[in-house]
């Protein structure tokens, strides 16, 4: 007999807030991932054309981490139009010391939103200007109201500016991140203009042509680019390359396959062989971030199953701790 928790979104959304906790254990998976002998297969990627839709599939392992997660992430674009969201999916945890299963958590996509907005915070902590007060974010979901909230956790966000496709969609979340964060957020009517003048700016669209050109960015800018988790996505020009100081990636073997260095390279733009430090080297100290105040960087985030063992086991230790969800028995 062994002892399954089951957790629900409710249960996880209590347990599992986006707080500096969150980015701190997001952080330390990307320290993990440079430092220790990380078990992380490529990407499992199911594409089901006939109804717009995709499932992937990520885990890891890290030595010294009792447990490992692995997510199973469909999401489904067409969704909405029949009142049914575009993406959930859960995750279940298991023993790295006997494969049993420990817990299985029906987040609906929420922990990964929770890591996705954390890994955000973690690029822009090692790589945006340490006084970045202004911010500029492509998109107006739920990605993007979450990677503006964790980007005010480690710099001194002042003010945002925000551009989507549905304008009305960008006023909403204008009005209603003003009032929440107490900023400044204001909508704009073009993409250029969310990027002018911004400090920090994020793209988190499924756009499948750029978003964002290179003749826009500014000395002293850094992008996160977290939209292009699949080979049919690019939302930044290939011709931003030539303006970076740094590019860095989350996974580089990764960011080759299905990451805006994916299209630079298949653009001309980047050597295929080009070698390029990974977020989780800087983290772990070995090499450097930001060193002036006038580079152009460029984090590359297509999400690595390292994250999702870290907040999937953050969830259960909480869990466990506050003696939550149902336990069941099998």
């Amino acid at each position: 007999m062994a002892d399954v928790t089951i957790l629900t979104e409710r249960d996880l959304r209590a347990l599992v807030p986006l707080d500096a906790a969150a980015v701190t254990c997001v952080e330390q998976a990307f320290a993990a991932l440079a430092t220790q002998n990380v078990e992380m297969p490529p990407i499992l990627r199911l594409d089901i054309a006939d109804a717009n839709g995709e499932v992937d599939v990520k885990t890891a392992y890290v030595p010294g981490i009792d447990s490992f997660a692995i997510k199973i992430s469909p999401g489904f674009f067409d969704n909405p139009k029949i009142g049914l969201p575009s993406v959930n999916g859960l995750m279940v945890v298991l023993s790295a010391k006997t494969g049993i299963l420990e817990a299985a958590l029906f987040d609906n996509g929420y922990l990964t939103d929770v890591r996705t907005a954390a890994a955000g915070a973690v690029a822009a902590k090692y790589l945006a200007r340490a006084d970045a007060e202004t911010a500029g974010i492509l998109g107006a979901g739920v990605q993007a109201r979450l990677q503006l909230k964790a980007l005010m956790l480690v710099r001194p966000i002042k003010s945002a500016q925000i551009w989507a496709r549905d304008a009305a969609k960008a006023e909403r979340a204008a009005e209603e991140l003003s009032r929440e964060l107490s900023i400044a957020v204001r909508a704009v009517t073009s993409a250029k203009a969310a990027v002018h003048d911004a400090d920090v700016v994020v793209t988190t669209t499924p756009s499948r042509e750029p978003v964002l050109q290179a003749g826009w960015l500014s000395p002293g800018q850094h992008v996160t680019a977290m939209g292009s988790d699949a080979e049919h996505k690019n939302e930044i020009d290939p011709a931003v390359f030539s303006r970076l100081n740094h590019y860095v990636p989350d996974r580089l073997g990764q960011t080759k396959v299905l990451g805006e260095l994916h299209h630079a390279i298949e653009a001309g733009a980047v050597r295929k062989d080009a070698a390029f430090t990974e977020l989780g080297e800087i983290v772990a100290g070995k090499v450097a971030g930001r060193r002036e105040d006038d580079e152009i960087t460029l984090a590359d985030l297509t999400g690595t199953g390292v994250q999702d063992t870290a907040i999937a086991t953050l969830a259960r230790q909480r869990a466990t701790s506050a003696g939550a969800g149902q336990i069941f028995s099998s």
